[in-house]
């Protein structure tokens, strides 16, 4: 297993078993629902976050388009795209 997918699964995990059983017992004032929740819910959750994470890793390695730019590039280009020369303006001397 890979270790950094694992890490931030696991606390993960213990995020979201505090969640549920704080949102659980504040419905409910049950100390035995609370925890029965908190174990079976995040539990399941917590599965399919590291089956996501994994499909995450393997499939969107597809695309290679990340930007530190905070989009500024994808916008120039945008906005180049629909220049063509004819399009430009052109400034003359007065």
């Amino acid at each position: 297993m890979r270790q950094r997918p694992l890490l931030k699964t696991l606390t993960f995990a213990v995020l979201h078993f505090a969640t549920a059983f704080i949102v659980v017992y504040a419905l409910t004032g049950s100390l035995v629902i609370g925890g029965a929740v908190a174990l079976i819910e995040p539990l399941c959750n917590t599965l399919v976050f590291y089956l996501h994470e994994r499909a995450w890793q393997r499939f969107g390695r597809q695309k290679a388009t990340h930007s530190h730019s905070y989009g500024h590039d994808v916008f120039l280009k945008y906005m180049a795209r629909g220049q063509t020369a004819s399009s430009r303006i052109v400034r003359t001397p007065r």
